[in-house]
């Protein structure tokens, strides 16, 4: 686009890309309302209003990038907050929000009972804003933004507001979230990008990009081993049937500019999808890797903190507590490498 071919060849910004919004109309998805954002660039991707505006079904021209789970999008469950319900609703998805107050199990202790991974991901958006981009006048950049409410009467009042913004030409999707206390007590807070690849970007031999100091999540694991190989993509496991998965709690590594980066790169198709957020903001990754027969999985999850649970995070000292009218925020960049120099930089840098 950069060659401005299609001067005085369109009549539409829609011909080129943009957003539009939908709702869905039958199954489990009935009455959920959705935005396709198209890059122009092969680069397209659902976003999920009702669902905390997460991302779903996203595509490199013919190429899925996300794993969907066989539910696929489903409409929300406001009032599913128990125990593994979350499951339940699980669309997977190229990103999946966790939080704003737990990151983790089910648990249940003085403070409450929390189900897993939180409620944020089944509460729909109010939206805000949808700005289009405008090609003939010179402006590419588009952008949804919507606010998400956690909240109850006489309790605890978060509040998400989320911007999913992109430029016509360019094949990245960056979310900028705020999360505030509109409340009048302090209030837990624990937030992780559910983030899941899945195939054909997940095959066999794709590998895992990430640096830093990390542990297995599980006490004897088969994968997150010293010497073993736990960055290349494995082929189905019996073992991952049902429930099967590891995990690793990765002290991710950040430039000079306090920049960390993760992603995975499938040699046979010759694309890369990287993920860029600040170490300040999201200290923690996570790679969730399940590769069980017909769900086949992996997950790279910046968070505040690895997924334990706020029971275990007041333990550690480390549940971050938001005083009323105090804001947090986040940065998230996905970006799909196709040239081979870009590809090339980024496993220089960043492979371990």
């Amino acid at each position: 686009m950069a060659n401005h071919t299609w001067t005085d060849k369109i009549s539409t910004y829609t011909q080129l890309g943009g957003i539009e919004t939908a709702v869905l109309d039958n199954g489990l998805s009935r009455d959920t309302r959705i935005a396709w954002i198209n890059t122009g660039t092969g680069l397209r991707y659902k976003v999920v209003i009702d669902r905390a505006m997460d991302i779903a079904d996203a595509f490199y021209n013919q190429h899925s990038l996300a794993w969907l789970s066989h539910s696929g999008v489903s409409a929300p469950q406001p009032f599913s907050n128990k125990g593994a319900n979350w499951l339940k609703t699980f669309g997977g998805g190229l990103v999946t929000t966790c939080g704003l107050t737990h990151v983790g199990g089910r648990e249940s202790d003085e403070y409450g009972e929390r189900g897993l991974h939180g409620a944020i991901s089944n509460i729909p958006a109010a939206i805000e804003s949808v700005i289009q981009p405008d090609p003939v006048g010179g402006k590419m950049e588009m952008s949804i933004t919507g606010i998400i409410k956690e909240s109850q009467a006489l309790g605890t009042r978060l509040e998400l507001r989320r911007t999913i913004s992109g430029k016509l030409g360019e094949a990245f999707i960056h979310i900028h979230d705020e999360v505030s206390n509109r409340g009048n007590t302090a209030a837990p807070h624990m937030l992780l990008y559910h983030c899941n690849l899945g195939w054909p970007l997940a095959d066999e031999g794709s590998r895992l990009i990430w640096n830093g100091q990390w542990q297995a999540r599980d006490a004897n694991p088969k994968i997150f081993t010293k010497g073993n190989d736990f960055c290349a993509c494995m082929a189905p496991l019996d073992e991952h049937s049902g429930g099967g998965e590891e995990a690793a709690f990765i002290d991710i590594a950040s430039d000079s500019n306090g920049q960390a980066v993760c992603g995975l790169y499938n040699a046979q198709l010759g694309i890369a999808v990287s993920i860029r957020f600040s170490k300040t903001q999201l200290p923690w990754l996570t790679n969730w890797q399940h590769w069980g027969k017909g769900e086949y999985v992996t997950g790279l999850e910046p968070g505040t903190h690895p997924p334990i649970g706020q029971a275990q995070a007041r333990k550690q000292g480390t549940l971050i507590y938001l005083a009323p009218g105090e804001t947090r925020q986040y940065d998230l960049r996905l970006e799909v490498l196709h040239r081979q120099e870009h590809i090339g930089n980024f496993l220089k840098t960043y492979d371990s």
